[in-house]
């Protein structure tokens, strides 16, 4: 249902007693300082290790996960190009230079899928409008996508990127674990919880054959 945040396996009293926990804390805690003019509001808290300028550090991959290492890098990538107003395609060159191979304390990701990387982020950045309306789709009146913490925002336009482009490959299922994983990585309050109902939606609407009756 368009305008309306679906979150699989929730209930609408346990999605209303969810946003006004969020919003509670929202209204306790001081405005952080925002990377860019408009405002983010952050469902469940602050990310972890964001260096501003340089992009949220990102979770701990463990070693022989070069595609969860992509997938991290695009998340890093988007929102660093929204920060700074880069074009997509010299944040690519950037990280595909400096940052891929480069140690998670100085804003890097150790070992990447480079040609993933790369897909993801032309693909969320030539199809913006229309992957921001897809999400924007599944997300409730009160929470609109620009109000997102950046990281979130960044993270919901990656995996977008994958269903919309992925030709069924991986299978959605899998692309939906890997970025709650990362969500979990970057986040320490609700926001993995929030992904993982937008995610699912996404998911249902761009790859409806894999969610078909009598398939898993």
């Amino acid at each position: 249902m368009s305008g309306t945040w679906k979150t699989t396996g929730l209930g609408t009293s346990e999605l209303d007693k969810l946003r006004a926990e969020m919003e509670a804390e929202q209204a306790g805690t001081p405005e952080a300082p925002k990377p860019a003019a408009k405002p983010a509001a952050k469902p469940g808290g602050k990310s972890r290790n964001r260096r501003p300028g340089q992009g949220p550090g990102g979770p701990q991959v463990r070693g022989g996960r070069p595609r969860t290492g992509a997938r991290v890098a695009a998340v890093q990538a988007l929102y660093q190009s929204e920060h700074t107003g880069e074009p997509a395609e010299a944040v690519i060159q950037q990280f595909l230079s400096h940052r891929i191979g480069g140690g998670y304390e100085e804003g890097g990701v150790p070992e990447a899928d480079r040609p993933l990387f790369g897909t993801i982020v032309r693909t969320a950045a030539k199809n913006g409008e229309r992957l921001d309306g897809l999400i924007s789709q599944h997300l409730d009146a009160d929470w609109p996508l620009m109000r997102l913490d950046p990281v979130l925002r960044a993270l919901l336009r990656a995996a977008s990127a994958e269903f919309a482009e992925g030709g069924g490959q991986p299978p959605a299922r899998v692309v939906i674990n890997e970025y709650l994983d990362i969500a979990h990585g970057f986040f320490g309050g609700e926001e993995p919880r929030f992904a993982n109902g937008v995610l699912d939606a996404l998911a249902r609407a761009l790859r409806p054959e894999e969610f078909a009756a009598g398939r898993k």
